[in-house]
Parts: C-alpha cells; structure tokens; sequence
C-alpha cells in the first residue's frame, strides 16, 4: 500500500510558504517607505527574483545592481550617439564621449557601492552612491558649457532615472547604517 502524504504535512508547508512570501512583500514595503521614492523602490524590488529571499542588505544590492545596469546602459546609449554623430561636429564627439564617459564612472562607482555592502562599510557605501548619483550632473554641465549644444531628452530623462534609483540606494543605506 503507498503511503500518501499527510493533509496537516501539506498545511504546514503551504502556510510557511505562505508566511514567508508575505513577510518578504512587509521587508520591501518596510525597507522602501524609508527611502525617497517609495513606488520606484517597491517596483523594482518587487520585479527581481532575487527579493523574496533577500533582506535589507540583499534589497539594497538588488537596487544598486538596477542602478549599474541604467548607468552602463545610459554610457552605451551615448557611446553610440558619439559613433553616428557627424563626423564634422567635432564639440558633439567631445561632449558625447565625455558624457558617456562619466556615466560609465557612474556605473564603478555603484560596483565599488556593491563592495562596500559585502563588506559592510556602509558609509564608503553611501560615498560611492552619491558620486554615482552625481556624475550625471557633469554631463549636463558639458552640455550646457558647449555653445550651441541642446541637452538630448533622451539623456535627461536617462539622468532623472539614475539619479532616483541613487536616491532610493541611498534610503536603504540609511536604514542599514541605524
């Protein structure tokens, strides 16, 4: 005769599981409500596989893991821009390759973050957050020194998103340093 598995077996391991979803959705809700976009954060958190396992220190390297990837996205973006930019337009080249330069030093700012965390060094952590969270600056500030260049749509709003994700990176740090 098989042996079959018991109901009360089966109840146990359906409410722990049950039990552990909902205490990991309260984590992100909890961790997020700290940090200076709240919806950004949950959504972001809420869309990586990682985070039901994770906790706070998890979470936070699950956001700046999303801030690496906008940042060597946006330095990708603007590195092509300066392939196809006319080669007549000498200040554009410059002025690309320099902005896509920055965000690229954005994105080993946020891996040195990712370090930090590992080794717990929360407040080199936030350093190396802020000078990601800047470095788009710099690139506006290129733009606006070149005479007759127009910041591109594209690279403000790319700016805008690293920049809230930063904010939301360093929300949490705050939260780990307490």
């Amino acid at each position: 005769m098989a042996k079959s598995t018991s109901p009360i077996f089966l109840l146990v391991i359906l409410s722990s599981t049950l039990l552990s979803v909902k205490s990991n959705t309260t984590t992100i809700e909890t961790t997020c409500k700290t940090t200076n976009n709240y919806h950004l954060c949950v959504s972001a958190l809420k869309s990586d596989p990682r985070s039901p396992t994770a906790d706070t220190k998890g979470l936070a390297a699950i956001m700046v893991d999303v801030g690496m990837k906008s940042a060597t996205a946006t330095a990708t973006y603007i590195a092509g821009n300066h392939t196809a930019a006319a080669t007549d337009d000498a200040v554009l080249k410059k002025v690309l390759k320099d902005c896509s330069d920055k965000y690229a030093l954005a994105a080993d700012s946020l891996r040195l973050t990712a370090q930090d965390l590992d080794d717990e060094a929360y407040d080199y952590a936030y350093m190396h957050v802020l000078a990601a969270q800047d470095y788009p600056n710099v690139c506006r500030n290129i733009f606006r020194r070149a005479k007759g260049l127009v910041y591109p749509r594209e690279i403000r709003r790319r700016e805008v998103s690293l920049k809230r994700i930063c904010g939301v990176v360093s929300g949490i740090l705050d939260r780990l340093a307490e």
